[in-house]
């Protein structure tokens, strides 16, 4: 009986393996445009495509991110300015990857554009500051996708979300996870709208990776200390503040450099003729977050409570 279990998982895991290393045809003449390429996944990406030959559509924040990455790429890269959470920013991209593409269409689209401060316990922020981080991270993805997806459409491409392993298992509080839990649900809706236009929407998964975002927690983290109400601080006490501060240091320390685990798995999800539907990436993830989504809260709950004292005034 787990003899021919094992067998069928193996044939199962081959199956896969073959599928998975089917490419799709003519991949120099497909065009991706990437959101967030002055830094982080997004940067890294755009160099990893276009020394695939793919023709890469690069959209950065600031004019400084945008000159970086030509002076690093080949002449086929092109970038433009974006700001996400602008509408009009995000038609005139728009109107300018429709220039680049023409008829053949947008094949993929990365939404990369991100930002995960302010990181902190929820009572200790403010209405603003969720909505500062789900600004960015939900509706301008939204804003952009919605306005992409006709040329995606007509390439019959794949649309690739940046979501998180905080979009499964719940850890900071503030804006960033909720938003990430919102990509899933929104990623989740899309890919069985546009599966009969044969569009492939997809979701990446990372877990801990030194991105910018996480360079400048700390400092993010810092404010909100300083602006938290007096109250607030009185329920919590200087010992928890003063340990909640070292946890956030140390969780930056442990999180990994190495972006090609996150740049790879977008890389398969739009050169694979058979892509996966969630790609998980880093070892975190798959080992660590992802099978604790799925034990019981109450066994979450105690394990993500052990790194931090009790409030002053716990009961």
């Amino acid at each position: 009986m787990w003899l021919f279990l094992a067998v069928l998982v193996g044939l199962w895991l081959l199956c896969r393996w073959y599928r998975e290393r089917q490419k799709v045809e003519n991949l120099t003449e497909k065009y991706v445009f990437i959101t967030g390429c002055d830094s982080g996944f997004g940067n890294q990406l755009a160099r990893q495509l276009d020394a695939r030959g793919l023709q890469v559509l690069a959209s950065c924040l600031t004019p400084e991110g945008a000159e970086q990455l030509e002076k690093v790429t080949s002449d086929r890269l092109k970038t433009t300015l974006l700001d996400v959470t602008n509408t009009e920013n995000v038609a005139a991209a728009t109107e300018w990857v429709k220039t680049c593409v023409g008829d053949k269409g947008l094949w993929g689209l990365v939404n990369n554009a991100g930002i995960n401060y302010p990181v902190a316990p929820n009572e200790w922020l403010k209405k603003e500051d969720f909505a500062k981080v789900l600004d960015v991270n939900l509706l301008g993805m939204i804003d952009t996708t919605l306005h992409m997806l006709p040329l995606v459409r007509r390439a019959r491409g794949r649309v690739v979300n940046l979501s998180s392993v905080v979009g499964r298992l719940a850890v900071p509080g503030g804006g960033y996870c909720l938003s990430k839990f919102a990509v899933e649900a929104f990623s989740d809706t899309l890919r069985r709208e546009l599966s009969p236009f044969g569009v492939r929407t997809i979701i990446i998964e990372p877990g801990g990776f030194v991105t910018n975002m996480l360079k400048n927690s700390d400092q993010h983290l810092q404010g909100v200390f300083n602006h938290m109400p007096p109250h607030v601080k009185e329920y919590y006490g200087q010992p928890y503040l003063d340990a909640y501060y070292r946890y956030m240091l140390n969780n930056v320390k442990k999180c990994s450099k190495n972006f090609c685990w996150v740049t790879d798995c977008i890389e398969h999800a739009l050169t694979s003729r058979y892509p996966r539907t969630r790609y998980s990436a880093g070892w975190d993830a798959k080992f660590l977050f992802l099978p604790a989504s799925y034990l019981p809260s109450a066994i979450t709950d105690y394990l993500l409570s052990i790194p931090l004292p009790k409030p002053a005034q716990a009961v």
